[in-house]
């Protein structure tokens, strides 16, 4: 089932995982993740890809696991990075073999330490969405509550939004935020400017004290003064950290709902207590809001 006909049904609870580094990495403990995932009845799973393609195999895997045997839709990421069109086409092929339909298409940042040519024939998300047209496929894409960190600013990330909806994005997942006002800003000037695909918020609950330095480098997310308080007083307290961390990332879903987010999509880092626990704080939001 496309993931954007759930959408024009009703809101959305997502997670995401990631596929083992190496391709010989044993699965299973991710399929049985996978499992207790299911038991919180996600709409769908979102399974990442290596960005240089090395674990493309493992991403199938994992995505004709959670179609085929969790009975749950996946979103299978494409990451381009070095790929060529017969890597994509063979990619695409293998989503088909396994009865997936939704795919998140990405350009994907290229490794610190690659000694390869990246991009060389999908510069930006938007090539790899202009190659995939009339291929059968129903397509996602990324935005940035914040502004893509290459671009000088939010409203010239937002034409590659615009681009990227007319290339056929039916909807749209954000990178992660801790601030809800950053959200509420791009769905505002997106809309100005005529995107009109849902635009799903996506929350990373903060469960270690590294967790936070590694999100600001990665993907510059700004941390709100009394949240930055709250570990920073807690910082060598694991115990209470986590409990800050599933509470607050409560709050900002409830929030985030109680405004007209289309959902929400958790990136879980294969924690499914992770998922739990911020799903046991907002059950009756889940219960009451989420339903058909």
């Amino acid at each position: 089932m496309k993931i954007n006909d759930i959408l024009a049904k009703k809101r959305t609870l997502s997670f995401e995982v990631f596929p083992p580094k190496k391709n010989d990495e044993n699965c299973d403990k991710l399929l049985r993740t996978i499992d207790e995932l299911k038991e919180l009845n996600p709409d769908f799973i979102s399974v990442t890809y290596g960005a240089l393609g090395s674990n493309s195999k493992n991403t199938s895997r994992i995505a004709g696991y959670i179609k085929n045997e969790a009975g749950i839709e996946p979103l299978a990421h494409i990451t381009a990075g070095p790929s060529s069109y017969e890597d994509i086409d063979r990619l695409l092929e293998e989503y088909k073999s396994l009865n997936i339909e939704n795919v998140l298409a990405l350009r994907g940042d290229k490794p610190v330490d690659a000694d390869i040519e990246y991009c060389k024939y999908f510069k930006h998300a938007t090539d790899l969405q202009e190659y995939m047209k009339g291929k059968g496929f129903n397509i996602a894409a990324a935005c940035y509550p914040e502004g893509h960190q290459e671009c000088d600013s939010l409203y010239e990330d937002l034409k590659y939004m615009k681009m990227k909806e007319d290339l056929g994005a039916t909807f749209f997942i954000t990178q992660v935020f801790y601030d809800n006002s950053y959200y509420y800003r791009l769905v505002n000037e997106a809309r100005r400017i005529g995107i009109k695909s849902p635009i799903i918020p996506g929350i990373m609950p903060y469960a270690r004290n590294s967790n936070l330095k590694k999100v600001q480098k990665m993907c510059g997310s700004t941390i709100p003064l009394d949240f930055r308080n709250m570990v920073e007083r807690y910082k060598d307290n694991p115990v209470l950290l986590e409990e800050i961390g599933f509470n607050y990332a409560a709050y900002q879903i409830i929030d985030l709902i109680a405004k007209g987010a289309p959902g929400v999509h958790l990136y879980t880092m294969n924690n499914a207590r992770v998922a739990k626990e911020v799903c046991k704080r907002i059950e009756n939001v889940i219960k009451e809001l989420f339903k058909a």
